[in-house]
């Protein structure tokens, strides 16, 4: 298979419309159609179901989907990585780490801090993602090195080494009746019907159902928290950052949160060795 068919397959799968499909690939539908049934010719298989009420997946296109997305993250990987090694060459090298905005700060100093005194450190770019999106950065060849959280984020395929583990707390508005507790449990905390947990986005952009305010970053979070509309439960190293009109309160039976830098199996970068190392060092 061609990443062009892999590519067209992907934009019918996800648009589930080969009108749209083709309008998003800024081509004609005829040629569109053609190329979806002969890859599904050559393959022997039926990839979409096609119905007076709109195309479907099948199981066999179901597999197609998430095979062809990691094929082609792959292939932008290289593509990213290639071009970053170039620059290398060039006598430009650098290397970028990808990190959670709002989460890991004193780590990460500390991290940046212990690299740029290790022999031949090179610029160290951070790109500060959204929750979750750390884990994609690295796999699709946007970040070469990232901080991950287990266990929230996504650790298959990577090579990592854990740093720091820590307890729970929860984020309360200053003066509600919780807040002055010495701890809570995480069943008092999910149940708090003045105060619902917030709802992240999926990796594919949607928001899970629930009473809880959508939020795309911990700016959001926390305001909306102090104007008594929503509560969380997140790592203990937050309280270093929590704002006037914020409490937190430890949640001794929710889940520890592991602290782990992680990278590709396959890199021979001599810079992120050295992140790795300086990390593991701290």
């Amino acid at each position: 298979m061609e990443t062009r068919e892999l590519r067209y397959f992907v934009a019918v799968a996800e648009e589930l419309h080969f009108g749209r499909a083709a309008e998003r690939l800024g081509i004609a539908q005829p040629p569109l159609s053609r190329a979806i049934g002969g890859l599904e010719r050559r393959l022997g298989a039926l990839l979409l179901e096609r119905g007076s009420r709109g195309i479907t997946l099948t199981p066999a296109g179901a597999v197609l989907l998430r095979e062809a997305r990691a094929a082609l993250d792959a292939v932008e990987a290289a593509e990213r990585r290639t071009r970053r090694a170039a620059l290398t060459a060039a006598g430009q090298p650098t290397v970028v780490l990808a990190a959670k905005a709002g989460a890991s700060g004193e780590l990460l100093a500390k991290l940046l801090d212990a690299y740029a005194a290790e022999p031949g450190a090179v610029t160290v770019d951070v790109l500060l993602c959204g929750p979750g999106e750390q884990a994609g950065v690295l796999r699709d060849g946007r970040a070469d090195v990232a901080l991950l959280h287990r266990p929230f984020d996504d650790l298959a395929g990577f090579d990592t080494e854990g740093l720091h583990t820590e307890g729970q707390v929860a984020v309360l508005p200053a003066g509600h009746p919780l807040s002055l507790r010495p701890h809570l449990s995480l069943a008092e905390v999910t149940d708090l019907p003045d105060l619902p947990l917030p709802r992240w986005p999926r990796p594919d952009g949607t928001f899970p159902d629930g009473p809880g305010p959508k939020v795309r970053d911990h700016t959001q979070l926390t305001q909306l928290i102090a104007l008594g509309r929503a509560c969380a439960i997140v790592p203990e190293t937050i309280r270093t950052s929590l704002h006037e009109g914020l409490v937190a309160v430890p949640v001794p039976d929710s889940p520890r949160v592991t602290t782990v830098i992680a990278w590709p199996p396959h890199s021979r970068s001599t810079a992120v060795a050295g992140l790795v190392r300086a990390a593991t060092g701290l």
